[in-house]
């Protein structure tokens, strides 16, 4: 189980899964966030505290944010697939040894939607 939270503490997560790396994306939102994202089925990922949402282009995806700090804290699938939806948390918000423990892959999210490494 890996947790974490915002800045101020008013958003935070529980990870219920075994993450085998991180995604470091440098799609045009991922690239300015710096997240690093770990993925799951929505049933595995617990979010509390009150969030705003952003979503824009084909609106598939909208990124939440604590609404006191601003950071972002995860991204729900807005076209989700039913039992098999995933969902993302930044991991970066986690301690920073839980960070440092998970591979990180980079993702080209901006051109070819295949992973650089």
């Amino acid at each position: 189980m890996i947790k974490g939270s915002c800045h101020c503490g008013a958003v935070g997560y529980t990870f219920n899964h075994v993450p085998k790396r991180t995604t470091s994306c440098n799609c045009s939102i991922c690239r300015r966030l710096g997240a690093l994202w770990i993925y799951a089925k929505v049933p595995k990922i617990m979010i509390t505290g009150p969030t705003t949402a952003y979503a824009w282009g084909e609106r598939s995806l909208a990124f939440h944010s604590c609404t006191k700090c601003g950071c972002t804290t995860h991204w729900e699938n807005l076209k989700p697939d039913g039992a098999d939806a995933y969902m993302a948390v930044n991991l970066r918000l986690a301690a920073p040894e839980v960070v440092a423990s998970i591979p990180v892959r980079h993702f080209d999210g901006a051109d070819t939607w295949t992973f650089l490494d």
